[in-house]
């Protein structure tokens, strides 16, 4: 009967495995730091959500084997926030299964695998929120399943951050245009009047 339980146990333990694997589940503790991303922003460096823009480079890292990336069918560029970003926001929570992972929540690009450096310029999206933050890159295999990464920061997520300024919701044009109606409405105000106490002197 021991023996019976143990061969059941095993087998569910086998199916377990085999179910991860056929939903595509994904633990980021089990990728390969293998890609090498560089970006343009200097540590400390704020930009302008809307306006500023910098450049990410990446590629392999050339201290692997040949054939590491053999699977690599595509690269995803993602902005994440750091943690000192995170602290008390359950919605950008860090997740060891990437499904559920709410680090990188804003995507650069998607392109297809090169193992030669590429590099990309992005303009900041006008709803990054403001934080603090760097990038990463997932390498995806044909099934479109993360396979490798590599980030601009160290493991602790403490090194080459940059922050982003979020936008006011408010625009130079808008501001132009409210001034410019303000203005228009106490000149017809005071031409309602005049004309009111032109009309009065005349009916006298």
């Amino acid at each position: 009967m021991a023996g019976l339980s143990g061969i059941l146990l095993a087998s569910l333990l086998i199916l377990s495995c085999f179910a991860e694997t056929s939903f595509g589940v994904v633990h980021f503790s089990s990728l390969k730091q293998t890609l090498t991303v560089t970006a343009s922003p200097k540590p400390g460096q704020v930009l302008k959500a809307g306006d500023d823009k910098f450049t990410v480079t990446w590629g392999l890292n050339n201290s692997f084997p040949a054939g590491t990336d053999s699977a690599y069918k595509t690269i995803k560029l993602r902005l994440c926030y750091a943690p000192v970003s995170q602290v008390e926001r359950a919605w950008r929570k860090t997740e060891d299964e990437l499904s559920k992972d709410k680090t990188c929540q804003f995507n650069i690009v998607t392109k297809p695998y090169s193992a030669s450096k590429q590099s990309f310029e992005w303009v900041v999206e006008r709803d990054v929120p403001l934080g603090t933050y760097f990038v990463r890159a997932y390498a995806y295999n044909a099934a479109n399943a993360e396979v490798a990464f590599g980030q601009t920061t160290d493991a602790g997520k403490t090194t080459n951050l940059f922050d982003i300024i979020a936008i006011t919701g408010r625009h130079a044009s808008l501001d132009i245009a409210s001034v410019c109606f303000s203005a228009f409405s106490v000149v017809a105000l005071i031409g309602f009047f005049w004309a009111e106490k032109r009309k009065g002197k005349s009916s006298k």
